[in-house]
């Protein structure tokens, strides 16, 4: 997975913020250029589209954040509060109106694509309105205390190399007891309207907190940007900012984290509910179905991804038994399953061993990758592991896209918590999806795309994103790995796990599945780990439908990898197909699968 989902929460919850309705003169002169040809229609529209993603930096600040641009780092709104979520519906609609005046009449290529994607987004955000989401800010995979941490600690987004950036933290951080307090009204709204959280969820997320409380500054990891302050601050810098991150971490960030632990303990969980599906809720069933719509791109309804996700089990099950020939392997698919998992010569001795060997395999990788891909990301990339306070809970491994201005790397983050889960046979395949060349090419790429517009370049599809990150588990025999009846297992069982995604997270929430019903499924289905078994689980039910993304996506690019190679025979260049379904970011299904038939019929003549 991408950190996108755990890391930007909070900017995609506002990735359509707020402002004042746009005068009528705006409209009229979109207009106007709707009857213009079709080269200035196209260069309003990316003037529209320019001013838009301004205006969405200045109201998300966070956005900008993370994206690496500064000028916002000391700003924090209050995205939980109901006068945000007021604008935010204005901005969209505003916006949403201004775009479609122009049309898109006469419009081709990249121009046309954009306009089909921002149309659809905004619309998709529009529709979600009708589900409170913001009634349940709180789960065991992210929240306002673990958002503050992530940018607080120096080890994230927020940078902290000048003395303008402490003070652009001493603004931002002295701002996060307000959205607490929000964040705490908004679950008292969904208490009364019977919109809450699992148990199962919230009772993780108690202890948590209690790990990230301290009695005294100096202990929490907010204290961090003090003991590593640079060397270049003058004395009365270091006194200034030490007094006053000192107080503002003691006064006002600490009572706010144990503000919403009491509040969590003392009244939310006994409010909690005993299901986990979101069709459990009001209008849940209609709710759960707009979620599959929104992470898959597509129209399929939850009972054919249920069924499509337990044909792809079978098949998946059918590939293993030909590798338990290969190894020599006597016995069951169940019995190979708990060898997998328990066999010492597939764990690894300590957790820099651990990471050592996900570094051996960039080098191994990069070796191959010409051979498989012309269009290669500019940005570097590191690998490092997990922090601890959210390694529990955390996947086995994500990534960070890198900032724009370059100052910040790719990420691959290894989870090194409870090792003996973490098997040798895991390693090749979660590289390749994560990393190299996986996420790093897909998401670093796209915000090199510089003459897109950055609506695209920063922004995406998870069913692409997702979908890219699977697909390029598939060419692992082609760069070079895999190459023992073992590690390729390592891919099959990844493939698997994504199956049984569809199978799980549909049986959750349109099935009634139950959260033991589930880890059952996956313990007797794969060679999973208990462990990871139950965060996966917990992590569906906190995340209704976008674990539905990986494997749809997968197989969209799957199927188009082999229509082109039926079409185009021996003049298929794997090299121009991988280029082509890069080039242009992350697309809804439907627009890749347009983009790649045309660049078929391109080159059949």
């Amino acid at each position: 997975m991408t950190a996108r989902p755990l890391l930007l929460s909070l900017a995609i919850a506002a990735t359509i913020a707020g402002a004042l309705a746009l005068p009528s003169a705006a409209f009229a002169q979109e207009a106007a250029a709707a009857a213009a040809p079709a080269s200035d229609k196209a260069a309003k529209l990316n003037a529209l589209y320019d001013e838009y993603w301004e205006a969405l930096l200045k109201l998300n600040p966070l956005q900008a954040t993370f994206q690496g641009d500064s000028r916002y780092n000391d700003q924090l709104p209050d995205f939980y509060s109901a006068d945000f979520r007021a604008k935010s519906h204005d901005f969209t609609e505003n916006w949403l109106k201004r775009i479609e005046a122009v049309g898109s009449d006469g419009l081709s290529g990249q121009d046309l694509l954009s306009y089909e994607i921002f149309v659809r987004d905004a619309a998709d955000s529009l529709e979600s309105e009708k589900y409170p989401d913001w009634m349940m800010p709180v789960n065991q995979m992210g929240s306002i205390a673990s958002y503050a941490i992530m940018l607080g600690s120096g080890t994230g987004a927020q940078p902290f190399k000048t003395v303008k950036d402490y003070d652009n933290w001493l603004a931002r951080g002295n701002r996060l007891p307000v959205l607490f307090d929000s964040a705490i009204g908004n679950m008292r709204q969904g208490m009364a309207a019977g919109v809450v959280q699992p148990r199962a969820l919230m009772e993780k997320v108690v202890p948590q907190l209690d790990a990230l409380i301290k009695d005294k500054p100096e202990d929490t990891l907010l204290w961090r940007p003090i003991t590593s302050m640079p060397a270049d601050f003058s004395d009365a810098d270091r006194k200034r900012l030490t007094a006053q991150y000192r107080e503002m971490i003691g006064e006002r960030i600490i009572p706010a984290f144990r503000k919403l632990r009491a509040f969590i303990a003392d009244d939310y969980l006994p409010a909690t509910r005993d299901s986990v599906g979101l069709d459990k809720l009001p209008d849940g069933a209609a709710w759960y179905a707009f979620n599959a719509h929104q992470s898959t791109t597509t129209d399929m309804t939850p009972a054919q991804i249920h069924q499509l996700g337990l044909d792809e089990v079978a098949r998946i099950h059918g590939e293993i038994r030909k590798v338990m020939v290969e190894a020599g392997f006597k016995g069951s698919l169940q019995e190979f399953f708990e060898f997998m998992k328990t066999d010492p010569q597939f764990s690894f001795k300590s957790e820099d061993a651990l990471l050592a060997y996900y570094r051996s395999l960039e080098d191994r990788i990069n070796q191959r990758v010409p051979e498989q891909f012309s269009l290669l990301p500019k940005a570097p990339f590191e690998i490092r592991p997990v922090e601890p306070f959210r390694a529990k809970s955390a996947a086995g491994g994500s990534y960070m896209s890198p900032s724009e201005d370059g100052t910040r790397p790719g990420v691959f983050y290894v989870n090194t918590y409870d090792l003996p889960t973490r098997k040798t046979w895991d390693a090749e395949d979660l590289f390749l999806h994560e990393a190299i060349p996986g996420h790093h090419f897909q998401l670093a790429l796209q915000q090199e795309l510089t003459g897109l517009p950055k609506f695209r370049r920063f922004g995406g599809q998870t069913a692409f994103i997702e979908g890219w990150g699977l697909y390029a588990e598939s060419l692992g025999k082609s760069l070079g790995v895999y190459e023992t009846p073992y590690d390729y297992f390592g891919y099959l069982q990844n493939e698997l796990w994504r199956a049984i995604r569809l199978v799980t997270d549909t049986g959750l929430h349109s099935k009634g599945w139950t959260r033991e019903q589930v880890i059952r499924y996956m313990l007797d289905n794969s060679a999973e780990s208990e462990t990871q078994a139950t965060a996966e689980a917990e992590r569906y039910i906190a995340w209704p439908g976008q674990a539905l993304a990986y494997k749809i996506g997968e197989l969209k690019i799957q199927s188009l990898r082999r229509k082109a190679e039926q079409a185009l025979g021996p003049k298929f260049d794997v090299r121009e197909f991988h280029a082509e379904v890069l080039k242009d970011g992350a697309v809804p299904l439907e627009i890749l699968e347009a983009k790649i038939d045309r660049w078929i019929a391109s080159h059949a003549g």
